[in-house]
């Protein structure tokens, strides 16, 4: 396979030669070295930040086009997507990053065969988990209110939800697609694909919105449509493709078997991912409980637009870093896996401070991309600073997170998780925005405070691993693969999970 040569022979061997060559100077072996990675990283993230971010401008497309129908509109879009639709985008990405473990040190070492099972095994379970899902949204309504929505925002924002249930089996298939292609380095492809189906959202957006008068169900349902048609093209790509030929051969009936150790890896990487998108998810909920909740849910929700939309660039990082450090353990390069952590958390971290400034430079005027009203955009100009906070630690943050899954350490991310957020950053939250009357900016503030206390605790570990070991545990699975001859790569992964 073309891929796997250039990974055995190409850059990747050059970079662990030359970081392993004590003879030359340090300095020198950090620039060569850096050259290499840099070229790699960027090859890999680029992409990558193209596909989630236009992605994620469908979404953010959809709001604004509701925003602009009114400002219950507004809010009922942003309570849909942030409020219930992150819930299952959530789950859905976490529970698909177990491919991109096991997909990724399976690569690395150049042990092709089974990654396009784990794609189907992967997707099975995806759309079994998307059927409760599904109900879920069926009675978003009642569960709004019960959370303490406004009845008004709840109905609006119900009808939007319901376009949303197709997009919840789009998401089960797409995920895995998506982390199968990563971990072979694939990345260009998706993003025209991305780019074309936004031109197509966009325009089919306007019509029904605007034209056929369907409003928020109609702006819902184009959202879902369009999401799959990535699907779509995604999958007619991996069936035709010649760069897949060795790793996709076709279906079997070998995805239904070994079903319950695979969502045993599953889960631990959905609880990873959930309890991180769920904890903004519940900053706009708690938002909610607030005097005059739909200032607050408008104002919220386009900051937390723009950090989502921001954040797309992180995460683009975060699979790279995902590829990059599972690639390099699968083959047996320590060096190359370390370095290639530190230069990819450096890079994000730089781009996260240049948005950071930017953001506040235009706090006075972002708001109106999504709605005319001056109430909002002096509410928006005021959580500016907050804003700013939060994209930095995004910018390193989810770069740690992807580390994680490249070294398959979701379940201690997880337990992480649950302390820094919901022991420490919801409470927080609660207690400066209603017991000291901080509002919105109170219950952003404690939010903040738990997601430092998360990276300052990843950026630790992460310096303190010893890569050796980390090839070591990565070559475990691959060899106890080859002794079993069926699914060990799966079984030592839950194994060490």
């Amino acid at each position: 396979m073309a891929d796997g040569d250039e990974h055995e022979h190409g850059a990747p061997g050059r970079l662990e030669s030359i970081l392993t060559d004590s003879s030359a100077p340090l300095a020198g072996r950090v620039w060569a070295a850096g050259a290499i990675e840099l070229g790699m990283l960027l090859r890999l993230a680029a992409p990558a930040v193209v596909m989630y971010m236009i992605n994620y401008l469908m979404s953010m497309s959809t709001q604004i086009f509701s925003g602009h129908l009114g400002s219950l509109e507004l809010a009922a879009a942003s309570l849909g997507n942030t409020g219930v639709q992150m819930f299952a985008y959530g789950l859905m990405l976490g529970m698909g990053s177990a491919v991109e473990t096991l997909c990724g040190q399976a690569f690395g070492a150049q042990k092709y065969d089974m990654l396009g099972t784990y794609l189907q095994r992967s997707a099975v379970l995806l759309c079994c988990t998307g059927i409760p899902l599904a109900a879920i949204y069926a009675f978003s309504e009642p569960l709004l209110v019960l959370l303490g929505q406004s009845p008004e925002i709840a109905h609006a924002a119900s009808i939007f939800v319901y376009g949303l249930i197709p997009q919840i089996f789009a998401y089960a298939i797409n995920f895995p697609i998506q982390k199968f292609m990563q971990a072979q380095s694939i990345v260009l492809p998706s993003a025209y694909i991305s780019t074309g189906t936004l031109v197509l959202h966009l325009l089919l957006s306007w019509v029904v919105v605007y034209k056929a008068g369907l409003g928020l169900l109609g702006a819902s349902l184009v959202l879902s449509l369009s999401w799959w048609v990535i699907v779509a093209a995604q999958f007619a790509y991996i069936a035709v493709s010649p760069t897949c030929r060795e790793t996709w051969t076709g279906f079997t009936w070998q995805a239904f078997s070994g079903l319950p150790a695979f969502l045993k890896l599953s889960a631990a990487s959905a609880v990873m991912l959930c309890l991180e998108t769920w904890y903004f998810q519940i900053l706009v909920l708690i938002a909610g409980l607030l005097p005059n909740p739909e200032i607050a849910l408008d104002s919220l929700s386009v900051c937390m637009t723009i950090s989502g939309w921001v954040f797309m660039i992180s995460v683009g990082f975060n699979a790279a870093a995902s590829v990059r450090v599972s690639n390099e353990l699968g083959a047996g390069n320590p060096k190359s896996a370390f370095f290639s952590v530190w230069v990819v958390t450096s890079l994000c971290a730089a781009i996260s401070v240049v948005f950071a400034i930017v953001m506040l430079c235009l706090r006075n005027h972002i708001s109106y991309l999504f709605t005319e009203s001056e109430i909002v955009s002096e509410a928006v100009a005021d959580l500016c600073p907050l804003l700013a906070i939060t994209l930095i630690l995004n910018g390193i943050q989810p770069v740690l997170s992807g580390v994680a899954v490249g070294c398959g350490w979701q379940q201690f991310v997880a337990y992480v998780n649950i302390g820094c957020y919901y022991i420490v950053g919801v409470p927080l939250g609660i207690v400066l925005g209603f017991v000291f009357n901080l509002g919105v900016k109170g219950i952003w503030g404690g939010m903040i405070g738990g997601t430092t206390m998360q990276t300052a605790i990843l950026l630790w570990v992460t310096i303190r691993t010893d890569w050796s070991k980390e090839v070591e545990e990565a070559h475990k699975r691959l060899n106890k693969w080859d002794d079993t001859k069926k699914q060990p790569l799966l079984t030592a992964a839950t194994d060490n999970s």
